[in-house]
């Protein structure tokens, strides 16, 4: 399982407002996007694969997520947005030190062994971290503190990634270890880049132990590096991604260079990248954690860099003829991305339709972003009406399929493709544009559940005519194709 986060500062972005956003790479696990009202929100939940069960406060919000369809495995929300206009997304993080785990193991399900004993619940993970924190948060700090102490007193069973955000700042906290965490906000100008390793790189202890204006932790951490010996710098520059984080031979292959090529696009011309005397290479171990992007960050330049294939270096697997490189590294999507979203807070709108999810299923590369308001009691069933069999009736399905016919057509289809992905974002852009402005004239929120139903019509029908073409060429180019 892998995914890659990025997160951006409120002067950062091109119109003030703040985003994170990742690919969900989970198998081919089927998704859908659903709005979770209070009254179906538990008061005592139970974890899946750890067998927890948890005591939820009252008066929960309502949140949007992208949930399993199949709850065999749990929810699995990935991320959403809350009627409080806080942004969360939750991911595993592969790659660890041994020592760190050593010194605070994971906290793991055990099934009893013998008759009369009983089983011993695990910690939380991927799984359960929405459900258990977006709906009881008013500001993205208010995420970490709240997932910070529920670490603290349950523990985990993975190395996690979250991010948070609201309409002021976007924080990422990292879990160390079983119990431990770190937490810092995205200064305002500037970008993260997240792959699936430790990230952090500078603390700031002064902080996170006085104001926390900028970095937050568990209340030990820094007692927890020096009884374990984990600290170790020559300079006495405390980096705590060598503290906690890996730095091996599948990291290079799997994390680093999604790093390499993000931070590439963000500072063309600030470093040298390629050649053999580029300033960072894809297997550079100390590509920075954060940065001040050389532009204003678009959403459409995050929808890049989650489709991104390495195209335009020689780490490409779709250019066999010039690039003999091909497939050395792992690309930043793949087959197995479930579900992308990228969750806008746009602070310079009245509260109430603050809130854009920019949204796409299956395999970034192929597929196309809708905006969608995320503070409405429902969603389009083209979005949450989602079952395990495969339908053109809605997104998730559609977007699958185009993947599927695409990829072995590439070179024949990816045009038509790449024009469906820039108009549909065009269109949805102009329709949130529309709906912004109808809603700031009239004072209407209730706007926002027919905006969600137009977008969706108009993506009903842009997305079945991609579908067409792109069947039709996978038809012609057949292998029992023939003609006399």
């Amino acid at each position: 399982m892998s995914c890659t986060t990025l997160l951006v500062g409120k002067k950062a972005t091109y119109d003030g407002s703040t985003m994170i956003a990742r690919n969900e790479d989970y198998s081919y696990t089927v998704k859908k996007m659903i709005i979770v009202n209070p009254k179906d929100q538990p008061r005592k939940y139970k974890t899946v694969a750890s067998h927890l069960e948890i005591e939820l406060p009252d008066h929960p919000m309502r949140y949007s997520a992208c949930a399993n369809d199949d709850n065999k495995d749990g929810v699995w929300a990935a991320g959403g947005n809350n009627a409080s206009n806080d942004g969360m997304n939750a991911y595993i993080i592969n790659s660890s030190s041994s020592d760190t785990s050593a010194a605070d193991p994971l906290v793991e399900y055990k099934k009893a062994e013998k008759r009369g004993e009983k089983d011993i619940p695990g910690g939380i993970g991927e799984e359960d971290l929405v459900v258990l924190v977006l709906p009881y948060i008013h500001t993205a700090r208010e995420g970490v503190q709240r997932l910070g102490a529920l670490l603290e007193k349950y523990g985990t069973y993975e190395m996690n990634g979250i991010a948070f955000n609201d309409a002021e700042e976007a924080w990422f906290l990292e879990t160390i270890g079983g119990h431990h965490w770190i937490a810092r906000r995205v200064k305002d100008e500037e970008v993260v880049i997240m792959p699936n390793q430790q990230g952090i790189d500078s603390f700031d202890f002064a902080d996170a132990y006085g104001k926390q204006k900028e970095h937050m932790c568990s209340a030990d951490l820094k007692d927890f590096i020096e009884k374990n010996h984990l600290d170790l710098s020559n300079d006495g520059k405390l980096n705590l991604r060598k503290v906690f984080g890996s730095r091996d031979d599948s990291d290079h292959v799997y994390n680093t260079p999604r790093a390499w090529f993000m931070a590439r696009y963000f500072l063309p011309t600030t470093y040298k990248w390629d050649g053999p005397d580029a300033d960072f290479t894809p297997e550079s171990d100390n590509i920075p954690w954060s940065f001040v992007p050389e532009n204003k960050v678009t959403v459409e330049d995050i929808k890049y860099l989650l489709s991104s294939h390495y195209q335009g270096t020689p780490y490409d697997p779709y250019n066999k003829i010039e690039y003999p490189e091909k497939a050395k590294y792992r690309t930043i999507t793949t087959s197995t991305t479930a579900h992308s979203s990228i969750l806008q807070i746009r602070g310079f709108l009245p509260k109430e339709i603050q809130a854009v999810e920019w949204v796409f299923f299956g395999s970034s590369l192929y597929n196309a972003m809708l905006p969608v308001y995320t503070n409405v009691e429902k969603l389009p069933a083209y979005l949450s009406k989602v079952t395990m069999d495969p339908s053109t009736e809605n997104f998730y399905w559609s977007s699958r399929l185009i993947n599927a016919l695409t990829d072995p057509h590439y070179r024949t289809c990816i045009n038509d493709v790449e024009n469906y992905k820039k108009t549909m974002a065009a269109k949805g852009h102009q329709m949130i544009l529309k709906y912004d402005q109808l809603m700031e004239e009239t004072k209407d929120d209730s706007f926002m559940q027919k905006a969600n139903e137009d977008i969706c019509r108009m993506a009903t029908k842009d997305t079945a005519a991609i579908l067409d073409k792109v069947l039709l060429i996978a038809c012609k180019e057949m292998k029992n194709t023939f003609a006399r």
